[in-house]
């Protein structure tokens, strides 16, 4: 009964969760999507493509980082690798010979390069409900871990998360580079299992660091830009009073998202939910100006 419960608690979240696995090629995605279905206002939805656009950007500024001559000396890396499983100990000696000649490269350019970026991937994590949907989740949650059934809160609490999660991996030039060193004396004195072993650890030394984006607070900050546009706008019409009355209304709700699901701290929110209070104010009645969002804007970067 209890597992029933938890599960129809689950269901109606409505949840989209999206991962995307390091990448097989450069630069590929493989995204995998649950449940699609939106709770969220038009408003919130209208901002979507902006959203992606975002993401999209981000993504490619980190790849931009990315070496090609770190790149390569893993792939050489595993090559080497692979040929040792093979029996092929000339080519192993060949790409590790290429390994050392790339990350000397590297560290030619610049000693002090503590990691080395060689791939990115992006992860999204979307709860795609209200306020009121987490808060339900959350103490369905706390419910399950009073009565002692913590894997199904924790699987629960898994699905409360609204982010994009930009992971690069890494390679840490104080270890590396050494590391390789040390495997060619290996191969000829014929020591091979030690070998490969040496490889296996080093690859498994490669650093995963992660840049995380609530994207409740990336969703109210477009809601603000198209919002600020609006209330600059002199003589606006009903549908634009509309409009903006929608836009901050949105926003308001995608702060309550974040607060909720935990991205910062109580005390930084109230500030925020004020500032929306005023420029509902200033802009009533069909009133304009500009200004309004500065400190508005400054306090959802802190956030971001």
């Amino acid at each position: 009964m209890k597992a029933r419960s938890f599960k129809t608690v689950q269901a109606g979240l409505g949840f989209l969760i999206a991962v995307a696995a390091w990448p097989q090629a450069h630069g590929a995605e493989d995204e995998v999507t649950a449940n699609r279905s939106d709770a969220r206002s038009p408003a919130v939805q209208s901002v979507q493509p902006d959203v992606n656009a975002k993401i999209h950007e981000k993504a490619l500024e980190k790849r931009k980082k990315i070496l090609d001559d770190a790149l390569r000396a893993v792939e050489e890396t595993r090559k080497a690798l692979k040929a040792l499983d093979e029996g092929r100990n000339d080519e192993a000696l060949a790409a590790l010979e290429k390994v050392t000649g790339k990350l000397e490269l590297i560290l030619a350019l610049d000693p002090d390069l503590a990691l080395v970026p060689v791939d990115v991937k992006v992860v999204t994590y979307d709860v795609r409900v209200d306020v009121e949907t987490v808060k339900k989740a959350i103490e369905e949650a706390r419910r399950l871990l009073d009565e002692g059934e913590v894997q199904s809160a924790r699987r629960l609490v898994a699905t409360l998360a609204s982010e994009i999660i930009f992971r690069t991996l890494n390679i840490p030039m104080a270890t590396y580079p050494d590391t390789i060193k040390t495997v060619a004396p290996l191969i000829d004195q014929g020591k091979i299992d030690e070998a490969k072993a040496t490889l296996e650890s080093v690859l498994g030394t490669l650093v995963v660091t992660e840049d995380i984006v609530a994207l409740p607070v990336l969703r109210a900050r477009l809601l603000l830009k198209d919002a600020e546009t609006l209330a600059a706008k002199e003589n606006r019409s009903d549908e634009d009073n509309e409009k903006l009355a929608a836009d901050l209304a949105a926003a308001r709700e995608q702060i309550r998202l974040a607060e909720v699901l935990g991205y910062g701290k109580k005390e930084a929110f109230d500030p925020i939910y004020n500032q929306i209070d005023e420029i509902e104010a200033k802009s009533s009645g069909g009133k304009s100006g500009t200004g309004w969002f500065d400190e508005i804007k400054r306090q959802l970067s802190e956030l971001l």
